[in-house]
């Protein structure tokens, strides 16, 4: 390895100081909401500590430098370099669709509160992932990626998930084509999940359907619903498909394999269709009339060391 390029994220307390000017004016907010400023406080102060822990000891081992979340998108990583993302899973998710085949080790700063299941470190423990990585003795996990690519050659990779849809709460309108069912369909939008997403947004999907069936059926039996998707496969579900003269209800949801069955999407939106991945709005995709997004299992993998 080359280097270390460290991931951060900015606290909810630095989140609040920037959109009050001050912690006082920030603490005021919060206590006179019945909130427990002292609650963000001691959160950043605890992400602070590991994060800088982990800086000031990989210098002994790499040249490294230290970029916000924020830079992701617009950063250029080489496959050389080892990326230490230190925050919550999210930042993982965040990071891994820009890596670029570079080595992602996550270290969780703060085993109190978050639990960290891409966060296989701590900050007393990943060390010895970076010794294993510069010794080329690690062992990682390969993760599937969901790849959107447009008519217009644009692309957009998701470690978790897409969302193809409207940027506000108006319905989408788009026509679906999944093998060789096709249907005119007007609804929330379609959520596509990889392996390593489908315990998050799609998990609650789920959720939601088992509770409207418990609702109507309440002799129904209640089960967890496991995570069902292997690692080169996809999932895609439609969020409340509304059935009308001209738009269908019967493509609902599929698994997309691994260089086959690809999901296509034709917008018929005028405006404000957009498609986005991992939660991150700002870096998107317009996908409006004219539109067709082909969506499948990307051919890169993020590099998930164990």
């Amino acid at each position: 390895m080359d280097s270390a390029i460290i991931i951060k994220s900015k606290t909810r307390l630095q989140g609040l100081i920037e959109r009050f000017n001050t912690e006082a004016q920030a603490r005021f907010y919060i206590e006179h909401s019945g909130g427990n400023f002292e609650a963000y406080k001691e959160e950043h102060e605890q992400y602070q500590l590991g994060l800088s822990k982990v800086q000031r000891e990989l210098t002994h081992v790499l040249k490294s430098k230290t970029i916000d979340k924020s830079f992701l998108s617009s950063f250029i990583f080489d496959p050389k370099q080892l990326l230490v993302v230190v925050g919550q899973d999210g930042l993982v998710a965040n990071t891994a669709k820009y890596a670029n085949g570079a080595p992602i080790l996550g270290v969780n700063p703060d085993t109190s509160r978050y639990d960290g299941p891409l966060l296989p470190f701590d900050t007393s423990s990943y060390m010895s992932g970076v010794e294993a990585v510069l010794s080329n003795k690690y062992t990682c996990r390969e993760a599937s990626l969901a790849e959107a690519r447009l008519n217009n050659g644009q692309r957009l990779l998701a470690f978790n998930d897409l969302f193809v849809g409207a940027s506000s709460h108006i319905s989408a309108r788009y026509q679906l084509q999944f093998g060789r069912q096709q249907e005119r369909q007007s609804s929330s939008g379609i959520i596509v999940s990889t392996k390593s997403g489908a315990t998050g947004w799609l998990s609650s999907i789920f959720n939601m359907y088992q509770g409207v069936n418990q609702y109507f059926e309440s002799n129904l039996e209640k089960k967890q619903v496991n995570n069902p998707l292997k690692e080169s496969e996809l999932m895609f579900v439609v969020r409340e498909p509304f059935a009308s003269q001209r738009t269908g209800a019967e493509i609902v949801t599929g698994k997309i394999q691994e260089s086959e069955n690809r999901l296509e999407v034709t917008s018929e939106m005028p405006s404000q269709g957009v498609i986005f991945s991992d939660g991150i709005e700002h870096d998107y995709l317009s996908f409006n009339a004219g539109a067709v997004a082909r969506i499948g299992v990307a051919e890169e993998k993020a590099l998930l060391v164990q």
